[in-house]
């Protein structure tokens, strides 16, 4: 495990160095700049005077303003991620109504939900429009922006949940100097610091960013602390004019105490006199979850001329973890599995997997183009893409330990199993064909026309079973969309589109336990809105159905897939300057989730676990006129009851939470600072934030109230 002080050093070498390589940066105006850096993006990066938040690339193949996708799309800015203090995913997507968290254990892999179904930590997160792993937090301090396709990204994703994809789109170099110092602290000790550096070369034809991070993490949760360092640079060379070459790396290194939830008390009742502070992993043997990163990424884009140009990217990531839980599960003293005793008793598990890792591969080409076919303009994407996944594990150790109580914490003693050799566990080749057709029909009308083909070639070894699955499966996944634009700030569409994922793995205790289900075919219907009120401000509305085969674990014990889930919602939307002074987002989600087919009456009709059938989440920043560089934001988070589990015994309570912050900027012995403040549940409220039905059920509290300051310069 690598110490704070070790952290604390790189991070003061990387300041040190933001302003010891004068030589590394371009001329210190953007009027030096050279002419042809200027304008070199101007044909080979889709480039427009739409800001970015306006703007996402995940809804198709190519940038776009949101206003022409067809498409329920986020965009979370670096404004946002900035002002809103914002150092991992968890926190991000609380701006969006549809997301969830799922399983979101603190010191683990960040987990969420979109439109009530979970997101596949193995497709449905991108970095820069290809696959990476979610299997840890993904690093924001390189990362310009985050958007969100809400629903079935089959022809932009290929495989993935039918929740969505969340992509994250990488800082590219500046075009003038940049240099700027972050540094955070939070109430119960969380230290943060993170330097970004940008520009170009004396030859400007080469531009550079690199992201320097550091933290010590405190968490509210008493015992889950751990340290953070993360490194990464991204690299651009414009070979010619229509040539571009752009690089980037990134590598983090976290350790963590990861922080198990709660189980019903006699598989009944919610808990209760309980803080949202307890940690029930903490045993004298506990150690931190241990998590190795990397990304090496590579994009060649070729201009041909102004209308048609090809793109080649990659992107090969490794991932290792060593992961050590005091796990609590279940009752003995009751013979209850799952659920805790009636006095707060529960039964401790020593869980270790040491050695995981993963090795996946991404890989896409594709050539665009524009053309006419009479009175018909076509916008015309062909590609094709391949994904090499391998992952290696050993038989975990999950033996008993002894008792604890979550009132009254128990030493227990670490059990004397030893875990099983490291092999490859999973191996999966995915090749898929894919072209899209946006064709003119008329001055107003666009039909948005895709096929994707996807082969999949798959090699499982199930640990617990000592057994071999090999299975190969081919899909077709259709997308077309119509989309009608009245006016020149309006847009209606309506889209249909379908979805593969794989099947989802069964949990250690199931009889058919770590075995993957085969892939299954989602569906999805959506009719949107979008109006461009003002330049600035976007308001947008979206109805959807989505249906997949419904997976769970029967009463025999068995991990299945029967029977059908079934989700309609109306999503509601507001972003941008609603006035000069003040910023505005807001989201709504009514979501209306219905199981059936299962043949078992406790299931069938009820709603899926963890999902409220309402939520909202809205934001405000306003800018005080009466003091220049003063700021003052809030926030305000509603969700409705939850269901716990499949059969909609048990439901958690609604709740809201509020947020203020401010900010101030000034200059600071000439340089331009920003100093910011903010408090996150001001009234100190206990709330389960996420009550997943996985691994029989666990609850989590969300955080108590915090408060944090930060200070950013830039020189």
């Amino acid at each position: 495990m690598s110490t704070p002080n070790l952290s604390v050093s790189v991070l003061t070498l990387a300041i040190l160095h933001a302003f010891a390589v004068p030589a590394l940066a371009a001329n210190d105006t953007a009027e030096a700049v050279d002419p042809q850096a200027q304008s070199m993006a101007e044909v080979v990066v889709t480039a427009s005077k739409a800001p970015a938040a306006r703007r996402a690339s995940v809804g198709g193949f190519s940038d776009a303003p949101l206003l022409q996708t067809p498409a329920s799309v986020t965009v979370i800015g670096q404004k946002e991620i900035q002002d809103l203090q914002i150092r991992n995913l968890s926190d991000a997507v609380k701006l969006d109504a549809s997301i969830n968290e799922s399983y979101n254990a603190v010191g683990y892999a960040e987990q969420f939900t979109i439109r009530g179904f979970k997101l596949d930590t193995n497709s449905s997160y991108r970095k820069d429009g290809v696959a990476i792993p979610g299997d840890t937090q993904i690093p924001l301090e390189n990362k310009e922006r985050i958007e969100v396709l809400k629903g079935l990204a089959g022809l932009q994703a290929g495989v993935a949940a039918p929740g969505g994809v969340i992509d994250f789109i990488v800082k590219r170099p500046t075009a003038a100097p940049l240099r700027t110092v972050t540094v955070e602290t939070r109430e119960r000790g969380t230290l943060y610091g993170a330097v970004d550096l940008g520009g170009r070369l004396e030859d400007t034809r080469f531009g550079y960013r690199v992201n320097v991070a550091a933290e010590r993490l405190r968490s509210y949760i008493k015992g889950a602390d751990g340290n953070r360092k993360f490194i990464s640079g991204a690299f651009d060379w414009q070979i010619s004019p229509q040539a571009l070459l752009q690089l980037d790396a990134d590598y983090q290194d976290k350790a963590q105490a990861t922080a198990p939830g709660f189980q019903l008390l006699n598989n009944t009742t919610l808990p209760t006199g309980i803080s949202a502070d307890a940690m029930l992993n903490l045993q004298p043997w506990t150690r931190p979850v241990e998590t190795v990163t990397s990304n090496i990424g590579l994009r060649f884009q070729y201009a041909f001329n102004d209308d048609w140009r090809a793109t080649v990217s990659a992107n090969q990531h490794s991932f290792k973890r060593d992961d050590y839980t005091a796990f609590p599960y279940g009752c003995s003293a009751q013979d209850l599995y799952p659920g805790f005793c009636g006095n707060g008793d529960y039964d401790v598990y020593d869980y270790r997997s040491l050695g995981e890792t993963k090795k996946p591969l991404s890989a896409q080409a594709m050539i665009q183009g524009k053309f006419a076919t009479g009175s018909l303009r076509h916008e015309f994407t062909a590609g094709v893409s391949t994904f090499r996944r391998k992952d290696r594990a050993g038989l975990y150790v999950y033996d008993w330990a002894g008792v604890s109580n979550i009132y009254r914490p128990q030493i227990v003693d670490m059990s004397t199993g030893v875990q099983g050799p490291v092999r490859l566990v999973r191996k999966d080749t995915e090749n898929s064909v894919f072209v899209q057709d946006i064709v003119s029909l008329a001055q107003n009308w666009k039909l948005h026309g895709g096929l994707r083909h996807i082969n999949v070639d798959g090699y499982q070894y199930v640990l617990k079973a000592d057994t071999e699955i090999r299975a190969k499966h081919d899909f077709l996944l259709p997308n077309v969309s119509l989309v009608y634009t009245p006016l020149d700030n309006l847009s209606v569409y309506a889209a249909y589109s379908q979805g593969m994922e794989h099947g989802g793995t069964a949990d250690r205790k199931a009889e058919n336990a770590n075995v993957e289900l085969s892939p299954s075919r989602s569906k999805q219907i959506e009719l949107g809105v979008k109006m461009d009120v003002t330049p600035d401000f976007m308001v947008a509305a979206s109805l959807f159905q989505i249906r997949k085969g419904l997976e769970f674990q029967n009463t025999a014990g068995y991990f299945v897939r029967e029977g059908q889930a079934q989700h309609r919602g109306l999503e509601l939307s507001a972003q941008g300057k609603a006035s000069s002074n003040l910023s505005l987002g807001a989201s709504v989600t009514a979501l209306n989730s219905q199981q059936s087919g299962t043949g078992n009456a406790d299931l069938d009709g009820k709603r899926v676990p963890n999902v409220p059938a309402f939520k909202a989440a809205v934001h405000a920043d306003y800018a005080v006129q009466q003091v220049a560089g003063l700021s003052v934001n809030g926030s305000w988070e509603y969700a409705g009851k939850k269901a716990f589990e499949y059969s909609n015994t048990t439901f958690v309570p609604s709740y809201n939470v509020f947020n203020l912050g401010a900010a101030y900027a000034t200059r600071i012995a000439g340089t331009r600072a920003v100093l910011r403040a903010s408090v996150n549940n001001v009234a100190d409220k206990f709330y389960w934030r996420d009550v997943t039905p996985e691994s029989d059920g666990y609850l989590y509290p969300g955080a108590s109230r915090t408060f944090k300051v930060s200070a950013q310069f830039d020189f």
